[in-house]
Protein backbone atom coordinates (compact mmCIF):
# COMPACT_ATOMS: atom_id res chain seq x y z
CA UNK A 1 0.00 0.00 0.00
CA UNK A 2 1.25 3.49 -0.85
CA UNK A 3 2.41 5.69 2.01
CA UNK A 4 -0.70 7.50 3.23
CA UNK A 5 -0.74 10.58 5.44
CA UNK A 6 -3.90 12.35 6.54
CA UNK A 7 -4.87 15.17 8.87
CA UNK A 8 -7.55 14.73 11.53
CA UNK A 9 -9.20 17.93 12.71
CA UNK A 10 -11.66 18.70 15.49
CA UNK A 11 -13.86 21.73 16.13
CA UNK A 12 -12.89 23.06 19.56
CA UNK A 13 -13.58 25.86 22.04
CA UNK A 14 -17.31 25.35 21.66
CA UNK A 15 -18.09 24.80 25.34
CA UNK A 16 -17.88 21.00 25.48
CA UNK A 17 -14.66 21.02 27.47
CA UNK A 18 -13.16 17.78 26.10
CA UNK A 19 -10.17 19.36 24.34
CA UNK A 20 -7.56 18.01 26.75
CA UNK A 21 -8.77 14.47 26.01
CA UNK A 22 -8.80 14.98 22.23
CA UNK A 23 -5.55 16.86 21.61
CA UNK A 24 -3.20 13.86 21.98
CA UNK A 25 -4.93 12.12 19.04
CA UNK A 26 -5.50 14.86 16.47
CA UNK A 27 -3.24 16.82 14.12
CA UNK A 28 -5.21 20.04 13.72
CA UNK A 29 -7.97 21.92 15.51
CA UNK A 30 -10.46 24.62 14.56
CA UNK A 31 -11.01 27.09 17.37
CA UNK A 32 -14.36 28.86 17.75
CA UNK A 33 -13.61 32.57 17.84
CA UNK A 34 -16.74 34.22 19.13
CA UNK A 35 -19.24 33.88 16.29
CA UNK A 36 -21.18 30.76 17.31
CA UNK A 37 -19.22 30.02 20.49
CA UNK A 38 -16.06 30.97 22.34
CA UNK A 39 -14.47 34.01 23.90
CA UNK A 40 -10.95 35.19 24.77
CA UNK A 41 -10.73 32.80 27.71
CA UNK A 42 -11.77 29.68 25.78
CA UNK A 43 -9.56 30.61 22.83
CA UNK A 44 -6.55 31.07 25.10
CA UNK A 45 -7.21 27.74 26.84
CA UNK A 46 -7.45 25.78 23.58
CA UNK A 47 -4.46 27.56 22.01
CA UNK A 48 -2.29 26.56 24.97
CA UNK A 49 -3.45 22.94 24.75
CA UNK A 50 -2.80 22.84 21.00
CA UNK A 51 0.65 24.35 21.48
CA UNK A 52 1.45 21.77 24.17
CA UNK A 53 0.49 18.90 21.85
CA UNK A 54 1.95 20.41 18.63
CA UNK A 55 -1.48 20.50 17.01
CA UNK A 56 -1.95 22.86 14.06
CA UNK A 57 -4.36 25.70 14.84
CA UNK A 58 -7.16 26.97 12.65
CA UNK A 59 -9.79 29.68 13.05
CA UNK A 60 -13.41 28.53 13.07
CA UNK A 61 -15.48 31.62 12.24
CA UNK A 62 -19.22 31.53 11.70
CA UNK A 63 -22.32 33.60 11.36
CA UNK A 64 -22.42 35.75 14.52
CA UNK A 65 -25.24 33.75 16.08
CA UNK A 66 -24.56 32.12 19.44
CA UNK A 67 -28.29 31.59 20.02
CA UNK A 68 -28.43 29.06 17.15
CA UNK A 69 -24.80 27.88 17.46
CA UNK A 70 -24.12 29.22 13.96
CA UNK A 71 -26.24 26.49 12.42
CA UNK A 72 -28.80 28.73 10.72
CA UNK A 73 -28.11 30.91 7.69
CA UNK A 74 -28.30 34.62 8.51
CA UNK A 75 -29.37 37.13 5.86
CA UNK A 76 -26.51 39.61 6.14
CA UNK A 77 -25.04 42.16 3.70
CA UNK A 78 -21.72 40.87 2.36
CA UNK A 79 -19.77 43.76 3.90
CA UNK A 80 -21.23 43.06 7.35
CA UNK A 81 -20.48 39.34 7.08
CA UNK A 82 -16.95 40.13 5.86
CA UNK A 83 -16.29 42.38 8.86
CA UNK A 84 -17.66 39.83 11.30
CA UNK A 85 -15.57 36.95 9.93
CA UNK A 86 -12.42 39.06 9.77
CA UNK A 87 -12.84 40.33 13.33
CA UNK A 88 -13.43 36.81 14.66
CA UNK A 89 -10.22 35.58 13.07
CA UNK A 90 -8.23 38.62 14.19
CA UNK A 91 -9.37 38.03 17.79
CA UNK A 92 -7.84 34.56 17.60
CA UNK A 93 -4.68 35.85 15.92
CA UNK A 94 -4.18 38.29 18.81
CA UNK A 95 -4.08 35.35 21.23
CA UNK A 96 -1.85 33.31 18.90
CA UNK A 97 0.61 36.20 18.74
CA UNK A 98 0.73 36.31 22.54
CA UNK A 99 1.52 32.58 22.59
CA UNK A 100 4.00 32.86 19.67
CA UNK A 101 2.06 30.35 17.57
CA UNK A 102 1.09 30.69 13.90
CA UNK A 103 -2.38 30.38 12.43
CA UNK A 104 -2.34 27.39 10.07
CA UNK A 105 -5.80 27.41 8.47
CA UNK A 106 -9.33 28.72 8.38
CA UNK A 107 -12.41 26.54 8.44
CA UNK A 108 -15.84 28.19 8.46
CA UNK A 109 -18.41 26.70 10.83
CA UNK A 110 -21.87 25.24 10.41
CA UNK A 111 -24.32 27.12 8.22
CA UNK A 112 -21.57 29.42 6.87
CA UNK A 113 -19.48 26.41 5.78
CA UNK A 114 -22.45 24.72 4.12
CA UNK A 115 -23.63 27.92 2.43
CA UNK A 116 -20.17 28.72 1.01
CA UNK A 117 -20.04 25.22 -0.44
CA UNK A 118 -22.90 26.08 -2.81
CA UNK A 119 -23.19 29.90 -2.83
CA UNK A 120 -20.69 32.08 -4.69
CA UNK A 121 -21.44 35.24 -2.67
CA UNK A 122 -20.67 33.59 0.65
CA UNK A 123 -17.62 31.86 -0.83
CA UNK A 124 -16.28 35.17 -2.13
CA UNK A 125 -16.71 36.85 1.26
CA UNK A 126 -14.64 34.16 2.98
CA UNK A 127 -11.95 34.16 0.30
CA UNK A 128 -11.69 37.97 0.44
CA UNK A 129 -11.13 37.75 4.19
CA UNK A 130 -8.34 35.21 3.69
CA UNK A 131 -6.73 37.45 1.09
CA UNK A 132 -6.99 40.51 3.35
CA UNK A 133 -5.22 38.71 6.20
CA UNK A 134 -2.19 38.30 3.90
CA UNK A 135 -0.91 35.22 5.75
CA UNK A 136 0.21 31.85 4.35
CA UNK A 137 -3.06 30.16 5.32
CA UNK A 138 -4.87 27.09 4.12
CA UNK A 139 -8.63 26.99 3.71
CA UNK A 140 -10.41 23.75 4.68
CA UNK A 141 -13.15 23.19 2.07
CA UNK A 142 -15.43 20.42 0.81
CA UNK A 143 -14.49 18.57 -2.37
CA UNK A 144 -16.23 19.74 -5.55
CA UNK A 145 -17.59 22.86 -3.82
CA UNK A 146 -18.08 26.46 -4.91
CA UNK A 147 -15.70 27.74 -2.22
CA UNK A 148 -12.99 25.33 -3.37
CA UNK A 149 -13.23 26.72 -6.92
CA UNK A 150 -13.26 30.36 -5.77
CA UNK A 151 -10.27 29.80 -3.49
CA UNK A 152 -8.21 28.15 -6.23
CA UNK A 153 -9.08 30.99 -8.65
CA UNK A 154 -7.71 33.42 -6.05
CA UNK A 155 -4.51 31.44 -5.38
CA UNK A 156 -5.60 30.42 -1.88
CA UNK A 157 -4.18 27.07 -0.81
CA UNK A 158 -6.94 24.58 0.01
CA UNK A 159 -7.23 21.28 1.81
CA UNK A 160 -10.18 19.10 0.90
CA UNK A 161 -12.12 18.12 4.00
CA UNK A 162 -14.50 15.26 4.66
CA UNK A 163 -16.55 14.51 7.74
CA UNK A 164 -15.84 11.36 9.70
CA UNK A 165 -19.04 11.49 11.75
CA UNK A 166 -21.56 12.82 9.22
CA UNK A 167 -23.56 11.13 6.50
CA UNK A 168 -23.61 12.43 2.92
CA UNK A 169 -26.26 12.97 0.27
CA UNK A 170 -25.62 11.92 -3.34
CA UNK A 171 -24.65 15.51 -4.27
CA UNK A 172 -21.95 15.41 -1.53
CA UNK A 173 -23.84 17.82 0.72
CA UNK A 174 -24.15 16.74 4.33
CA UNK A 175 -27.40 15.19 5.49
CA UNK A 176 -29.30 17.88 7.39
CA UNK A 177 -28.97 17.79 11.16
CA UNK A 178 -32.77 17.83 11.21
CA UNK A 179 -32.67 14.23 9.95
CA UNK A 180 -32.20 11.27 12.30
CA UNK A 181 -29.40 9.81 10.17
CA UNK A 182 -27.30 13.00 9.93
CA UNK A 183 -24.71 11.90 12.49
CA UNK A 184 -22.78 8.62 12.56
CA UNK A 185 -22.74 7.58 16.20
CA UNK A 186 -21.04 4.19 16.13
CA UNK A 187 -17.22 4.25 16.35
CA UNK A 188 -16.87 1.21 14.07
CA UNK A 189 -19.09 2.84 11.44
CA UNK A 190 -17.02 6.05 11.64
CA UNK A 191 -13.83 4.08 10.98
CA UNK A 192 -15.34 2.24 7.98
CA UNK A 193 -16.67 5.54 6.61
CA UNK A 194 -13.25 7.23 6.82
CA UNK A 195 -11.23 4.22 5.66
CA UNK A 196 -13.33 3.94 2.50
CA UNK A 197 -12.77 7.63 1.75
CA UNK A 198 -9.00 7.27 2.22
CA UNK A 199 -8.48 4.00 0.35
CA UNK A 200 -11.18 4.10 -2.34
CA UNK A 201 -11.59 7.89 -2.56
CA UNK A 202 -15.33 7.28 -2.42
CA UNK A 203 -18.04 7.90 0.15
CA UNK A 204 -21.08 5.72 0.64
CA UNK A 205 -24.10 8.02 0.68
CA UNK A 206 -27.38 7.47 2.53
CA UNK A 207 -28.91 6.09 -0.68
CA UNK A 208 -26.15 3.47 -0.85
CA UNK A 209 -24.35 5.06 -3.79
CA UNK A 210 -20.55 5.23 -3.86
CA UNK A 211 -19.58 8.76 -4.93
CA UNK A 212 -16.04 9.98 -5.65
CA UNK A 213 -14.74 12.24 -2.90
CA UNK A 214 -11.21 13.50 -2.30
CA UNK A 215 -10.11 14.44 1.21
CA UNK A 216 -6.85 15.28 2.93
CA UNK A 217 -8.30 16.24 6.30
CA UNK A 218 -11.09 14.51 8.19
CA UNK A 219 -13.25 16.21 10.81
CA UNK A 220 -14.72 14.71 13.95
CA UNK A 221 -17.00 17.19 15.67
CA UNK A 222 -15.91 18.05 19.18
CA UNK A 223 -19.56 18.15 20.25
CA UNK A 224 -20.22 14.61 18.98
CA UNK A 225 -21.83 12.84 21.95
CA UNK A 226 -19.08 10.19 21.93
CA UNK A 227 -16.24 12.29 20.48
CA UNK A 228 -13.40 10.97 22.65
CA UNK A 229 -14.20 7.30 22.02
CA UNK A 230 -14.82 7.88 18.31
CA UNK A 231 -11.47 9.66 17.82
CA UNK A 232 -9.34 7.30 19.91
CA UNK A 233 -10.82 4.29 18.07
CA UNK A 234 -10.44 5.96 14.66
CA UNK A 235 -6.81 6.96 15.21
CA UNK A 236 -5.83 3.57 16.60
CA UNK A 237 -7.46 1.67 13.73
CA UNK A 238 -5.99 3.94 11.05
CA UNK A 239 -2.49 3.62 12.51
CA UNK A 240 -2.88 -0.17 12.55
CA UNK A 241 -3.61 0.07 8.82
CA UNK A 242 -0.37 2.00 8.27
CA UNK A 243 -2.02 5.39 7.81
CA UNK A 244 -0.05 8.24 9.37
CA UNK A 245 -1.76 11.21 11.02
CA UNK A 246 0.05 14.53 10.94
Amino acid sequence: MENRIIDINVDTGEGVGNESQLMPYISSCNIACGGHAGDSETMQHVVKLAKQHSVKIGAHPSFPDKANFGRQVMDMPCVVLYTSIKNQIKDLITILDEEHVALHHIKPHGALYNLAAVDEKAANVIVEVVKALALPLKLYVPFNSVIADVAVQNNIQIMYEAFADRNYNDDLTLVSRNEDNAIIHDAEAVFNHVYSMIIDKKVKTISGELITLKAETFCVHGDHPDAVNVITNLVSRLKNKGIKIR
